[in-house]
């Protein structure tokens, strides 16, 4: 997985690191989200073509008493070359399946607002706009706008 936000990364994509996550980091990540996972405090899919992951996407429950019922998409990551090809459709049913199945009631997700395809299989799987924060990311001097989006499982 490492390997994967690492290219990712260096290629420009936006997943909120700047430069390469370390292997440390990704290790202390996944032990955080398998520990949450079983009750449904945190989710993740990992794609695969044989050996190689092909993509990783993630959610976590919010943690603000207030915020319980619903989840946060915090990561969907695909490698290029496998992208166009169902892999982030998949990885992001399978978060909403799990989702649905620990009683969620709203999941939520941001993007960065130069993500077109991310913003089209994210609105084709139901997800809605709810707002925008112009030039809210900081990419060195480049800005761009967060876009964010959510789903109501409740309908």
């Amino acid at each position: 997985m490492t390997s994967l936000l690492g290219r990712l990364v260096d290629a420009g994509a936006a997943l909120g690191w700047v430069t390469p996550p370390a292997s440390t980091e990704i290790s202390g990540l996944v032990r955080r989200l398998a520990a949450g996972t079983e009750a449904g405090e945190s989710a993740a899919a990992i794609a695969r073509r044989d050996d190689e992951i092909t993509g990783f996407a993630y959610w976590t429950r919010y943690t603000r008493p207030t915020f319980r019922p619903h989840v946060d998409i915090e990561k969907v990551a695909v490698d290029p070359g496998a992208q166009g090809r169902g892999v982030g459709r998949g990885l992001m049913e399978a978060l909403i399946q799990a989702a649905r199945g620990h009683g969620t009631e709203v999941i939520t997700l941001d993007l960065r607002g130069d993500n077109g395809a991310a913003i089209g299989l994210y609105e084709s799987l139901g997800f809605t706009r709810y707002g925008r924060l112009p030039d809210f990311v900081a990419v060195g001097q480049k800005r761009f706008d967060t876009l964010l989006y959510s789903r109501d499982l409740r309908l």
